[in-house]
């Protein structure tokens, strides 16, 4: 079973960004990940006139296009997040963005600026990550883990003791 990870916070607040710190860190490691993206704005990669998208437009339930260098499988319906997992295999960690339910571990992502706070009851989170000095200071023993915004590396260490060397 491959463990899954969750970044929960609202628009805005730094999730791709802290994401995009993570990976090399964790690749560095030699991690092999995968990351997926919620996009509630109907997304669309493939190009009208190429040939997935004449496959797909003519009627294929899966169009896949395989180069030299990387692969891409456009599926003519939307997926739910667990089939998404389903068809990941060969990685040690899945990285997720922008679910803010489910039962997967989340990471909860909050910045003073936003003025929205933590998606969810800090509580519920395996961690968080903030610039809040309220969480910061951690007096709320009752809280899990937390992470300055900037604390890559401690955050990045997190996850390998969590999810990688303790599995």
């Amino acid at each position: 079973m491959i463990p899954v990870l969750g970044f929960a916070a609202y628009s805005g607040t730094g999730k791709t960004t802290l994401i995009e710190q993570i990976i090399p860190r964790l690749k560095k490691e030699g991690i092999r990940l995968a990351v997926i993206k919620h996009d509630a704005h109907g997304l669309k990669f493939d190009k009208e006139g190429k040939d997935s998208w004449r496959f797909s437009n003519a009627g294929a339930d899966y169009s896949l296009v395989n180069g030299p260098e990387q692969s891409a499988i456009f599926v003519s319906r939307p997926l739910s997040l667990e089939e998404a997992i389903g068809m990941i295999t060969d990685v040690d960690l899945i990285l997720i963005e922008g679910y803010k339910t489910g039962t997967f571990d989340k990471v909860g992502i909050s910045r003073i600026e936003t003025g929205k706070g933590f998606p969810d009851d800090p509580q519920h989170f395996k961690a968080l990550v903030t610039d809040d000095t309220t969480y910061l200071e951690k007096t709320d023993t009752n809280l899990p883990p937390v992470f300055a915004l900037n604390d890559v590396d401690g955050i990045t260490n997190w996850i390998l003791d969590t999810y990688i060397r303790e599995v």
